[in-house]
């Protein structure tokens, strides 16, 4: 079943504008129909939300480029002499991605600090009243 643009913006949350810029970055390729309207495949919706999901975490476009197309395949299909400049960078990447999921993981807990006291004093006031 195909998609065109419209409807995969619907159905992922994702602008029909930042769509035609990951086509244009090459993370996306849609076909095109007889009248040029760009068609896009069955995993199209997966594809965008990991995309998405890459460029909320802080990944920019170009290391999403080299990486996506071994995210769901074999091994096998990984370059044979990868760059060493694109294995620093995707290190450097990895880093900061451990760095932001601690501070997210530390902002998280002090949310279950507030929602626990708040809740404990929800009950306090309720059994007080």
């Amino acid at each position: 079943m195909c998609v065109r643009i419209g409807e995969l913006s619907q159905e992922t949350g994702v602008s029909v504008r930042a769509l035609r810029y990951y086509e244009e970055e090459g993370l996306i390729r849609p076909a095109r129909s007889a009248n040029g309207y760009r068609e896009f495949g069955d995993g199209a919706v997966e594809a965008v939300r990991q995309i998405r999901g890459m460029i909320e975490s802080g990944l920019p476009t170009r290391i999403i480029r080299e990486i996506l197309p071994y995210l769901d395949g074999p091994a096998a299909l990984m370059p044979e002499v990868p760059c060493a400049y694109m294995l620093g960078e995707v290190a450097r990447q990895r880093d900061l991605l451990d760095q932001r999921i601690r501070s997210l993981t530390g902002n998280r807990d002090a949310l279950d600090v507030y929602l626990r006291a708040a809740r404990s004093a929800a009950v306090t006031a309720d059994t007080a009243a």
